[in-house]
């Protein structure tokens, strides 16, 4: 087992780290690096070496460009934020709740943001596209932890409330799609599937700008969530004011999510997956929120690059490969929490 390390800025901050993890982890962002040149190079509007080269120059032609600003830089950029966004909502969710289902997939507030998105286009009042996924994912999670009655710990009350206004919110949306315009409705289906599709640099400025103002907050909260794997009492005991911190905690993982959703769809299951794959590379406890991030991006990147250039994946959203995947891995960790009777 490696030693745990700590990683410091200032006197405020210190975050735990081990050395087999600091590997494992600058591997997987070689990989993501990897997988975003390949996504703009292959294909038919793909980049060759040379291009890379004169943009790296910055000598770059018109047409490289184009390609990079309006049509496969996007879309790989919000792959990377995005699958990183879900990957920290989940990780968040699962930690302070400490419910291995605990994501917003299966809280329904992925499904809950994505309906915010609809209604803002549904009626075209003036309320950009975040807020009304941040409103949407607000009222969904309120909605299931009244609904549960005991917050977001019982596994199986949460699955069901999830499942519950899942329903709902998917209801409303289907009203949504049926009642706009055909072309409207069409570019609203594949989005709410979770698609990539005609992303533009203002859809990557915001889940950036999001991330960003993210990255302190985490880093403040860091140390009292990894107090969380403790208990509540102890937690409170050692000065981590666990009902604070899982109040802070909850609303940030609501705001990454609503985000992710906002500029990429509600994609299945990154935000389950992320946290217990980061969990099983390292072997480590706690909430491995730089592990979830990557993994995060990384399961993203990879469903998108095999949309575009797998012929018989060609043109579906990348939402339908992360649910695939991940509906068989939820069904693993459902029959693995009746197993250990945490259900």
């Amino acid at each position: 087992m490696s030693q745990t390390r700590l990683f410091r800025l200032g006197n405020r901050v210190a975050l735990p780290y081990r050395r087999r993890s600091a590997l494992i982890w600058g591997a997987v962002a070689v990989l993501i690096f990897s997988l975003a040149v390949a996504t703009l190079m292959l294909g038919d509007l793909g980049l060759g070496p040379h291009d890379l080269l004169e943009l790296a120059r910055g000598e770059a032609s018109t047409t490289t460009q184009f390609v990079l600003e309006r049509v496969r830089g996007p879309r790989v950029l919000i792959a990377i934020l995005a699958g990183g966004a879900f990957g920290l909502s989940g990780a968040l969710f699962q930690n302070v709740t400490r419910n291995p289902l605990g994501s917003p997939d299966v809280l329904g507030l992925a499904a809950g943001a994505g309906t915010g998105v609809a209604l803002t286009a549904l009626f075209p009042i003036g309320i950009p596209t975040p807020i009304g996924a941040l409103a949407g994912a607000g009222i969904a999670i309120g909605l299931v932890t009244l609904a549960t009655g005991s917050g977001l710990s019982s596994t199986s009350r949460v699955i069901i409330a999830g499942i519950a206004v899942a329903a709902m919110a998917t209801a409303v949306t289907q009203f949504v799609v049926t009642a706009t315009l055909r072309d409207e409705a069409s570019r609203l289906a594949a989005y709410l599937v979770g698609s990539l599709n005609s992303r533009d640099m203002g859809q990557v400025g915001i889940i950036a700008a999001t991330l960003v103002l993210a990255v302190p907050v985490l880093l403040w909260l860091s140390p009292r969530l990894h107090l969380m794997e403790l208990g509540d009492e102890l937690t409170t005991s050692l000065g981590g004011r666990a009902p604070a911190t899982r109040t802070q905690a909850i609303l940030l993982s609501v705001l990454l999510a609503a985000m992710a959703v906002a500029v990429a769809g509600p994609i299945a299951f990154v935000a389950l997956m992320s946290p217990h794959a980061a969990r099983m590379l390292t072997c480590t406890a706690g909430p491995n929120l730089l592990g979830s991030a990557l993994i995060g991006a990384l399961l993203l990147v990879v469903a998108d690059l095999a949309v575009q250039q797998v012929p018989f994946l060609d043109g579906l959203p990348a939402g339908v490969i992360t649910a695939g995947f991940g509906g068989v891995f939820l069904g693993y960790l459902l029959v693995t929490a009746f197993q250990k009777g945490q259900a």
